[in-house]
């Protein structure tokens, strides 16, 4: 999937005549999975030459990692739908590939050396995420010791493809300005906060918008009536309101 949106994204930059588009006003969008692929997209094409450069990139509650699953997001939100951390580990599962048998020891953090958690954890630890996001409560939780069989079928996720949060600094810091959108009550907030932090260190400017009431997939009840949202309004709203300002 990962690579067609890059062919894909590739055929349309070099084709910007046909679709009459601006070539300084190309943004990149996406939401769950999607958010962590347009952030791969722009990661892949950071650097390269005879192409148009992406303006800018959107990312609305995006899967950004798959390295650590005790993050404060996790553990108050592992049951709140429309992601639980069961789904969410499903899903990890049928994209990659992966045994659903290692749920328990990738939880555990079991299925990464020592070494690896120690390199990463600048990027990863809870000390990057602001307190206010801790007090519904968090238990910080040291990493199990390793299960190398699990180690050897996961280590797929300590590829940018999988993991952009921990792209190297040489390739996030030439990243176009970009708009992140994190929800309140999803499993996976803590990948924009800290995906956010990371860019502002390196200098990328950031718009973020935290939606206290928000949910994942909240977006997708933007036009289902009764069951409408009225955050997904406002995610959208946002979002039309970044675009028009570049």
């Amino acid at each position: 999937m990962v690579r067609d949106c890059i062919v894909a994204t590739i055929h349309f930059l070099q084709s910007l005549d046909a679709y009459g588009v601006d070539p300084a006003r190309v943004v990149v969008c996406g939401d769950s999975v999607g958010g962590g692929v347009a952030t791969i997209i722009c990661q892949t094409l950071a650097s390269s030459r005879g192409l148009p450069r992406i303006r800018a990139q959107i990312m609305i509650y995006a899967a950004l990692q798959g390295l650590d699953f005790q993050s404060p997001s996790y553990q108050q939100n592992k049951n709140v739908p429309l992601l639980t951390w069961t789904f969410a580990f499903y899903c990890l599962c049928c994209y990659l590939d992966i045994n659903p048998s290692w749920q328990s020891t990738m939880k555990k953090g079991a299925h990464l050396p020592p070494e690896v958690w120690e390199k990463y954890k600048k990027w990863l630890d809870s000390e990057n995420i602001p307190e206010r996001f801790k007090k519904r409560g968090y238990h910080p939780v040291a990493p199990a010791p390793l299960d190398e069989a699990a180690f050897l079928e996961t280590n797929v996720l300590l590829h940018p493809a999988c993991s952009p949060l921990i792209a190297g600094d040489d390739v996030v810091s030439q990243l176009p300005e970009a708009c992140i959108v994190s929800c309140e009550y999803d499993l996976l907030r803590d990948h924009s906060l800290l995906y956010k932090k990371r860019l502002e260190d390196l200098g990328v400017r950031v718009t973020w918008h935290h939606m206290e009431d928000g949910f994942h997939g909240v977006l997708n009840t933007l036009d289902l009536g009764c069951l409408h949202f009225p955050c997904s309004a406002r995610i959208l709203n946002v979002i039309t309101h970044f675009i028009k300002g570049l």
